[in-house]
């Protein structure tokens, strides 16, 4: 097998894991649950100006739909797997380097998230037990590695909007694509290309978004964790 197409794999065989893991562990389901919609609420919040902005408004709904937002993807995860070998070989290369990468952010985002629900109790997640959950949890290096990861999926979908062979070669995917039970993919690159197209140079939004995550990041790690778990409301 290719190895890029080995990595997305991969990715993919460990987002199913955590997903089964989940499924036998319904209080931990709910609490990833909680995770994941405490995280879309803070994006939007450290994010209502590029949100608001006319220019920024759809790359900023990109990220918060597809990167942070809440929702299972479960069905797309299923047929992205079942023909990973064939889309490697169908898509060109620049393309799959972006699905490397957004395959990749999606298993480490998914295990932190996991390791996270397991440092929290039932109930309201409040600011300071989302806090103390992240240092609980720890991995810097691995939220280094998401931010980065981040950033390099939206400089790469900047690079590729510049291109208007490779914008018609995606046009023309789009019957084959849904031939071949990819269509909730090619919805996800098509809307990132829009996105990222239509703000006409992306330089500015994208250092906003990684110097307000690092910033998020070393805050987080700026205090030592409390020993035990809460999730009282503030």
């Amino acid at each position: 097998m290719d190895d890029r197409a080995k990595a997305i794999l991969d990715a993919l065989q460990l987002v199913e894991a955590l997903r089964r893991h989940r499924a036998a562990d319904p209080a931990l389901s709910a609490r990833v649950t909680v995770i994941k919609a405490h995280q879309t609420e803070r994006f939007a919040d450290t994010y209502r100006d590029l949100l608001g902005d006319p220019r920024y408004h759809a790359a900023a709904e990109f990220f918060l739909r597809e990167l942070y937002g809440p929702h299972e993807f479960a069905e797309r995860d299923a047929q992205f797997a079942r023909v990973v070998p064939m889309l490697v070989r169908m898509f060109p290369n620049q393309l799959q380097s972006v699905l490397e990468d957004l395959a990749s952010l999606h298993a480490l985002s998914e295990q932190l998230d996991a390791e996270m629900a397991a440092c929290i109790t039932d109930g309201p997640l409040s600011q300071t037990a989302y806090a103390n959950a992240w240092r609980l949890c720890g991995r810097p290096e691995a939220r280094k590695q998401q931010i980065d990861l981040t950033i390099r999926l939206g400089h790469a979908l900047e690079r590729l909007t510049r291109s208007r062979m490779l914008r018609s070669a995606l046009r023309m995917m789009r019957a084959p694509a849904k031939a071949a039970h990819l269509a909730e993919l090619q919805q996800v690159l098509e809307c990132g290309f829009d996105a990222f197209g239509g703000m006409k140079g992306s330089a500015e939004f994208l250092a906003v978004i990684e110097q307000r995550e690092r910033a998020f990041a070393e805050m987080q790690f700026s205090s030592p964790p409390s020993s035990t778990p809460t999730a009282v409301s503030d």
